[in-house]
């Protein structure tokens, strides 16, 4: 049977959530709210039920799920506020501006027996799904590294996520979302992280991040934001024991060389300029084997589906609370990097 959903906050995000929910085979939309009333008036006019309070909803005996889309520095007191009411929740990203914050709301949950977790919507991207796939397959040995990159040249937008009292800045708009996924990639606990700022078009809050996590097995993994980029790098890039794969754009097949044999006899020197290598000579096909990977299938929705299925108690919820909670400590713990400028320790326990 389908659960009753109603969205808060009809922004760009809310009115994504209610445009999914009016196709949904798992929700039913009863309406929205918005603090703004020029929204609900925008609701009213297509059609859809505008509540004309917050209390409103949270006295809606029919409501089962509310899902939170307004900024950042909101989330926690409607987030608790509708678990407290009886409502599930599903909250935008990031879930909370700190750990402190982030754990009430999980303590709520919890005593409260709701479900309560984060639109990490970023999971069923294909580029990130199939990037997961070679991984997880071997067929290019094991990883030593990746790189995940997201690159704009508009700097940030001009609304709420260019103010720190807000929580903007792209490690909490765009990071939390690269962040979340190569944490669903790599192996082994999580050891140390470096992270670097960019304040290009804006002073108050990060525009631009290069953050690098050191995992105790060797592996590293580079998250790259940026919004002042007039040529954006590849989307990931990554370097395993037997080959390499990258992803140009969100879009675009994964390409992977495979290598077949790692000593080339007879190679051909590359004549630049200024002398001749042979160490960095191409490689040919005798060595080297190159292909594509056909586009994972994906549907953002299924994020829903599960959802339903954890209030009814028949799956796990995909976006647990551990999951959560590292994915915060790690944003955390860049911040203090990027403050300190140096390398800090993490720790990965008790997630």
């Amino acid at each position: 049977m389908k659960k009753n959903l109603v969205v808060v906050g009809y922004g760009g995000m809310g009115a994504w959530h209610v445009n999914h929910a009016q196709k949904s085979d798992v929700v039913n939309l009863v309406g929205i709210y918005d603090i703004k009333e020029e929204r609900n008036e925008v609701a009213r006019e297509k059609g859809i039920f505008a509540y004309d309070s917050f209390e409103e909803v949270l006295a809606d005996e029919k409501v089962d799920i509310v899902t939170v889309a307004i900024p950042n520095d909101s989330h926690k007191n409607v987030v608790i506020r509708a678990l407290e009411a009886g409502k599930n929740v599903i909250c935008e990203k990031p879930v909370a501006m700190n750990l402190s914050e982030l754990d009430e709301m999980i303590e709520t949950a919890n005593r409260c027996g709701k479900i309560f977790s984060v639109h990490q919507n970023r999971r069923f991207d294909i580029d990130f799904l199939a990037m997961k796939q070679i991984k997880e397959s071997g067929e290019i040995g094991q990883l030593i590294n990746i790189e995940s990159r997201v690159h704009g040249s508009r700097g940030i937008p001009g609304d709420w996520r260019g103010k720190k009292e807000h929580g903007g800045g792209m490690l909490l708009d765009w990071g939390v979302h690269l962040i979340d996924q190569l944490l669903q990639m790599m192996d082994g606990k999580l050891q140390k992280i470096y992270c670097e700022f960019d304040n290009i078009t804006n002073l108050e809050v990060d525009d631009g991040i290069k953050l690098t996590m050191m995992f105790e097995n060797g592996q590293k993994a580079l998250v790259e934001v940026g919004t002042y980029n007039f040529i954006e790098m590849p989307r990931f890039y990554m370097r395993a024991t037997e080959g390499t794969a990258i992803i140009d754009g969100w879009n675009d097949k994964a390409k992977v060389v495979k290598c077949t044999n790692m000593h080339e006899s007879n190679v051909v020197p590359v004549v630049t300029a200024a002398g001749l290598t042979k160490t960095m000579a191409p490689r040919t096909d005798a060595t080297t084997k190159t292909y594509e990977i056909e586009q994972p299938k994906s549907d953002v929705h299924d994020y829903y589906r599960n959802f339903v299925k954890a209030v009814d108690g028949v799956e796990p919820q995909l976006v647990t609370h551990s999951q959560m909670r590292r994915v915060m400590k790690v944003m955390m713990a860049a911040f203090e990097s990027a403050k300190l400028g140096q390398t800090v320790d993490f720790d990965d326990n008790n997630n």
